[in-house]
């Protein structure tokens, strides 16, 4: 038996990371019995059947070599027409679209491809469990900007705008938000916007939970004017087509040099 201890091997920043929460409980959940677990985002239906049955078609027809480092030029077609359609959001297919293993994927992706030592992303809590430590990851140092029950779990442009520091690179949104539920209507997301332009900052927009908007249509945040330059959009397939286990994202980025 070795005597070298285990954080001896781990980087002093992976030892700051903090295991996930959910992923504890959700864990525990799988060894009892009679539990709803409402631990993690999964849909209460299966993938739909004709996606199921493309995917049976093309194992069986030898599909399953690699593809582009972007993904299938295909999908990418199909995944800037839904944008359009869906969104309001202009992406070409060719240079702007990158399917990704799952959306943590994608944003782990974008905070490594932007962040220097230091470089600070204000984060909107509560949040997703991978957002602080993908910031770490790379890097970065995250802020946290609380949201309340009083609000709506909203959060408001003054807010943002009190966290933001001359090292704050970027801002992580997330509405529909994960785990509150919380939306923000067009109005709202607009004075965020003209902060953003103003602070000269980088948005990811993570709207993985887009299709879960009920009251109003949803509104992507790269659709709202001067914003598309400014905004990394993370979507996937998971949460409106019940695709957790497949695990495609979707990293949308305008690219200007």
């Amino acid at each position: 038996m070795s005597n070298i201890q285990t954080n001896s091997r781990l980087s002093q920043r992976v030892q700051t990371i903090k295991p996930s929460g959910i992923r504890r409980f959700f864990d525990l959940a799988s060894k009892m019995d009679n539990i709803i677990s409402l631990g993690v985002g999964e849909p209460d239906f299966i993938t739909p059947w004709n996606v199921r049955e493309a995917s049976i078609s093309s194992l069986e027809r030898g599909f399953t070599a690699y593809t582009a480092n972007a993904g299938l030029i295909e999908l990418r077609r199909e995944i800037s027409a839904y944008m359009s359609k869906r969104f309001s959001v202009q992406y070409d297919p060719e240079e702007e679209v990158l399917v990704t293993v799952g959306a943590s994927e994608a944003i782990d992706i974008g905070m490594r491809a932007i962040l220097d030592p230091g470089d600070e992303v204000i984060i909107v809590e509560p949040s997703f469990v991978s957002y602080v430590p993908l910031v770490q990851m790379a890097g970065g140092v995250p802020v946290s900007v609380g949201t309340y029950n009083q609000d709506e779990f909203k959060v408001s442009a003054k807010q943002i705008e009190d966290a933001i520091t001359h090292r704050t690179k970027a801002l992580m949104l997330c509405f529909p938000s994960n785990p509150t539920g919380a939306t923000m209507n067009k109005a709202e997301l607009r004075e965020i916007a003209e902060l953003v332009k103003r602070h000269d900052l980088l948005v990811f927009s993570d709207e993985i939970y887009a299709e879960l908007t009920y009251d109003e249509d949803p509104v992507s945040f790269a659709s709202l004017p001067g914003m598309k330059d400014r905004t990394i959009l993370i979507s996937g397939f998971s949460k409106a087509f019940a695709m957790t286990g497949w695990s495609l994202g979707l990293f949308l980025r305008h690219l200007t040099y």
